[in-house]
């Protein structure tokens, strides 16, 4: 029987639970054969004393490591909570500065006509406002589908109808493409019925695996995409502008 002894056959790496595991046999061995630790003759008195001032700086040394390794346990969980929270905590500041549906829209260069009929049909006020909205957002490529002249008649010449065209792009309450999709599905074939704030309905349909829109005409929009975040209400991009009549 010997005390722990480090040797090139045993590994380099060693974790904190085995080098107590490793000590405290040592101590154990030494406590019961106090003769085990010296290799040469000394008298029984000394070994005794030696032993134990031994086994006394091996337990502190012990008691030491396990205190460090709970320490360290508790830190990285620790760090780990905090970066949870401050992942959390930059997540509700992207919600509370995202700007509203107006502002988010004027930031994307793609809704620059949307934007352009909006402010022409008095309307962003009413889009700045507390909300939640949803709206179905034409892009510049959507509007340039018109009749030639169209948008120029409408923001200048019939902006009650450009007003009325537009909130049949704008469903009250804020409806995420999960919740859109899910309504969709429970309403089967014939599809799931919109009802806009201007009063009209657009029918959802699921397409190949994307949800279409159809208006009162007939025409179709397909939603190029969805949940374009804004703090009173979402933005769901669509590729037509839809009619109400």
């Amino acid at each position: 029987m010997r005390l722990f002894v480090w040797t090139p056959q045993q590994p380099k790496r060693w974790t904190v639970a085995r080098f107590i595991d490793y000590a405290t046999q040592s101590i154990l061995l030494l406590a019961s054969d106090p003769s085990a630790y010296p290799s040469h003759p000394r008298p029984l008195g000394l070994q005794q004393e030696l032993s134990m001032k031994i086994m006394h700086f091996a337990l502190a040394s012990v008691a030491a490591l396990a205190l460090a390794a709970c320490s360290n346990e508790k830190a990285a969980e620790t760090t780990t909570t905090d970066t949870t929270v401050v992942a959390d905590d930059t997540a509700a500041v992207d919600t509370a500065t995202a700007g509203n549906i107006v502002v988010v829209a004027q930031g994307n260069p793609d809704f620059s006509t949307l934007v352009t009929a909006v402010t022409a049909a008095e309307l962003g006020e009413t889009l700045s406002g507390a909300g939640p909205f949803t709206v179905f957002a034409p892009t510049n490529a959507a509007f340039a589908k018109l009749p030639a002249g169209t948008v120029e008649k409408l923001t200048t010449d019939d902006k009650e109808t450009l007003k009325a065209i537009l909130t049949y792009h704008v469903v009250a309450g804020s409806v995420d493409a999960a919740t859109l999709t899910a309504a969709i599905a429970a309403a089967g074939e014939a599809g799931y019925a919109i009802i806009t704030v201007g009063g009209g309905t657009l029918t959802a349909k699921i397409v190949d695996g994307g949800v279409v829109l159809t208006d009162a005409a007939g025409n179709t929009s397909k939603v190029t995409a969805t949940d374009v975040a804004a703090s009173n209400g979402l933005i769901h991009v669509i590729d037509t502008v839809v009619m109400p009549k």
